[in-house]
């Protein structure tokens, strides 16, 4: 196929050597099927910012550090340079979290490095070596979504005590291959202890995966994983290794009432826009 603008420098520096087709395109990226000598992989092509249709991108920057003083006033500033900035920033963060969650165990494609605006990965595949399905396209047994739900939420305390929330995790970004589930779409990933939202993002990404492997494991409904993971979060004893029991007693304590109006409307502008992205998936 013809080779896609964005990728062509890629092509003349040898980083890519075909563009086979075209896998994907989403809301935010479209992702390409390219030959790196002998290695098939991924090139997702994040789009620009006024072609973009993640409405809450506000909420996922928060906290994000940049070292240097005048960038920092550039994107504060809102001028073009600052905003160049903050695409770049943008693009570098999912590279980033790929490596981290890798390097803390969690199934995650492997990155291969953002080269102005596109990232190269790796290829989930399954047995068969096509493509690896979305969870959404996955039937299973009770038995199957038990055991895959628990290496989801054991992936999301990974990511959470390497610092980061996914932040929009359910069954769209999830693919499954032979050995089970592997979280992909990461960026924005938040910066668990310096985003004020990363708290109800948790409970959300949490509740997504109990909500979607609930369909056939019903059990799973009645579970209040993402309670107890962030209050172990917050006392600090939180390990990769804690073992979880999907129990949670509320505190008695009387609640900050404008502060939960606040997360339930915030929560269900998200979930509207969760809906949105559902239905245009699924347009033919």
């Amino acid at each position: 196929m013809k080779i896609p603008k964005r990728i062509q420098p890629l092509v003349d520096d040898g980083l890519v050597d075909e563009v086979l087709r075209q896998l994907m395109s989403g809301k935010e990226a479209v992702v390409y099927v390219v030959r790196c000598g002998s290695e098939i992989r991924c090139a997702k092509v994040y789009k620009e910012a006024s072609k973009r249709s993640f409405k809450q991108a506000v909420q996922y920057q928060e906290g994000r550090k940049v070292r240097n003083s005048r960038r920092a006033r550039a994107m504060e500033k809102g001028s073009k340079f600052g905003r160049d900035q903050q695409e770049t920033l943008w693009h570098n963060a999912e590279v980033d979290a790929l490596y981290r969650l890798a390097a803390a165990g969690v199934r995650v494609p492997e990155p291969y490095g953002c080269f102005d605006g596109v990232l190269l990965m790796e290829l989930v595949t399954d047995d068969n070596g096509e493509v690896a399905p979305r969870l959404n396209d996955v039937a299973m047994s009770a038995e199957q979504a038990l055991a895959d739900h628990a290496v989801v939420i054991r992936d999301i305390v990974r990511m959470l005590c390497a610092g980061l929330v996914h932040g929009d995790l359910s069954e769209f970004n999830v693919l499954v291959d032979a050995y089970g589930p592997v979280i992909i779409d990461l960026p924005q990933a938040v910066d668990a202890a310096a985003n004020n939202h990363a708290q109800w993002m948790l409970e959300r990404d949490v509740n997504n995966m109990r909500s979607y492997y609930g369909q056939y494991a019903p059990e799973l409904l009645d579970t209040q994983y993402a309670k107890e993971i962030w209050a172990l979060y917050e006392e600090g004893d939180l390990t990769p290794d804690t073992e979880l029991t999907g129990l949670f007693e509320e505190s008695g304590e009387a609640a900050d009432v404008d502060s939960v109006l606040l997360e339930i409307k915030e929560a269900f502008a998200e979930e509207q826009e969760r809906l949105a992205r559902i239905s245009d998936s699924e347009e033919p």
